[in-house]
């Protein structure tokens, strides 16, 4: 178990969930799902979920913005540093983030929300569950199959996975993604700490999702957003998610690559999510 966690301004907890029979019975598997709390005092929870290959400190500065106001739960998602529950598929991770809020956020939410596999899997918790949260935000979710990428991952993971502890090989990867510099430490860090069966995993359940029929059934308002500056496919990808989920808004971001509005604009993307929240009615509501 991880120890409590107390950071100057960050009122942050470590929480441990699962184990043992219950888990087991409520569909987590036995498993353990790890998470990042902030706000734990207010009473409206939101969910926000990471991207393939980083961790929760992805939101830390979103979640530092919205803890004055809403509970934030960072979960880790299987397979990544922290986590002692080996990746199986997206849906088997929608399903103990189910049951984790079952067990601990009284089966429901104000908010899920999510980027890349992140939203691929909060997409999935949405398809199984019509009355999950009022509202969602979907950031940059690929939701059409891309076989050519999905056959290209384990060769090209067995010639790279053992540089990834390797410093100039990390920094390489890092400045791919365009993050905020500041972000290098914690990346460096948990990449190394990834298992090279549970990175192939997850990159393989990101490039084979689809969106599921049962998504345009839930009662989330839901936000979708992608960066003007992404793939092709990703675009398209954000255009099915607002055209079968009846109650949404989709929002090009001009100028912006994968991932960058959570991760490097989080005061705009708390902003964001907070509008969307405090000006969308929920479902049914005028």
């Amino acid at each position: 178990m991880l120890p409590a966690a107390r950071q100057s301004g960050c009122r942050s907890s470590y929480a441990l969930f699962g184990g043992g029979r219950d888990a087991a019975e409520n569909g987590n598997g036995g498993n353990d799902l790890v998470t990042v709390e902030f706000g734990k005092e207010n009473r409206d929870a939101i969910v926000l979920l990471h991207g393939g290959g980083l961790s929760w400190w992805g939101y830390r500065e979103a979640a530092q913005l919205l803890q004055t106001r809403f509970h934030v739960v960072l979960p880790v998602l299987d397979g990544h540093a922290g986590s002692d529950t080996r990746f199986v598929s997206i849906e088997r991770n929608a399903e103990e983030l189910l049951a984790y809020i079952d067990a601990h956020l009284d089966g429901r939410v104000l908010a899920v929300g999510g980027l890349s596999l992140g939203a691929q899997i909060a997409a999935e918790m949405l398809a199984r569950r019509r009355g999950l949260c009022r509202y969602a935000v979907l950031e940059s979710a690929l939701v059409f199959p891309m076989p050519a990428v999905r056959s290209m991952l384990r060769p090209a993971m067995d010639m790279a996975y053992g540089l990834i502890g390797r410093p100039w090989f990390s920094r390489l990867q890092f400045r791919s993604l365009n993050l905020n510099e500041a972000y290098y430490p914690d990346y460096f860090r948990d990449t190394r700490r990834i298992a090279k069966e549970d990175m192939l995993a997850f990159l393989t359940a990101n490039a084979d999702y689809a969106i599921k029929p049962a998504l345009r059934l839930t009662s989330a308002r839901t936000l979708i957003l992608v960066g003007g500056r992404e793939q092709r496919n990703m675009l398209r990808s954000a255009r099915a998610l607002h055209e079968t989920i009846g109650h949404s808004s989709l929002r090009v971001l001009k100028g912006y690559t994968h991932g960058a509005l959570s991760i490097n604009h989080a005061e705009e993307y708390a902003g964001l999510l907070m509008d969307w929240i405090e000006q969308t009615p929920p479902a049914g509501e005028p």
